[in-house]
């Protein structure tokens, strides 16, 4: 086993990813614009100025600070309750912390979703790290390694000794880029051939646990 593991959040610990997808689309709409298929696979994973960027690729009029909150309030108001995990995330938190292993969260969410969303699942206690792309000391959101560079410094392992556990391709292309060995847990969005040549794909948490638990990475 490596010494530390570094989770994205949305999509591949919570079945959250695909809030905001539906939540783009329909905010598009209200923002007059001619909703665009392609930009929630564009914009999966990223933040800050990358974020903005891919929102004035697509939709070049928008204030797009102000559709970036509108979409993190709207999928707050949603998940403000109760939080779905994907399949197989206690099996690999509990098997990485037995492991000896070092935690952390680092994802593109505001910093407050992301310790609301641990709290109200009840795996906080988990993570040793929590970490937001939206943060003074990350200047590039993913594709960009920033954020993944940096949790691993809050762990205090190096990003090569690390896993990263992701589902979007913007996420893969960040933990390649770090060094980290990257795992994908397909959501939203399949693999493409680029992707798979930069990490390892399982179908869920609990069978990317087997292979750690096997030697396999």
């Amino acid at each position: 086993m490596k010494k530390g593991a570094i989770f994205d959040m949305d999509g591949l610990m919570f079945d959250t990813e695909r809030l905001y997808k539906e939540s783009w689309m329909i905010l598009a709409e209200e923002f007059g614009q001619v909703p665009n298929p392609e930009f929630p696979v564009a914009v999966a994973g990223t933040a800050g100025e990358t974020m903005r960027n891919v929102i004035h690729r697509y939709y070049p009029g928008v204030d797009a600070e102000a559709f970036m909150e509108a979409c993190y309030q709207r999928v707050a108001g949603i998940t403000a309750v109760s939080i779905p995990e994907k399949r197989g995330l206690r099996k690999i938190l509990e098997g990485l912390k037995a492991g000896g292993l070092k935690l952390a969260v680092a994802s593109s969410s505001p910093k407050e979703t992301i310790e609301h969303n641990l709290n109200t699942a009840g795996v906080r206690d988990y993570f040793d790290a929590v970490v937001s792309s939206i943060h003074p000391d990350i200047k590039d959101g993913k594709p960009a390694p920033d954020v993944f560079l940096f949790a691993a410094k809050q762990l205090g392992i190096p990003p090569e000794d690390c896993y990263v556990l992701e589902d979007s391709l913007n996420g893969i292309r960040a933990g390649y880029a770090a060094g980290a060995v990257s795992i994908m847990i397909p959501d939203t969005m399949e693999p493409t051939a680029e992707i798979r040549r930069l990490c390892h794909v399982f179908p869920d948490l609990g069978a990317a646990m087997d292979a750690i638990e096997a030697g396999e990475l």
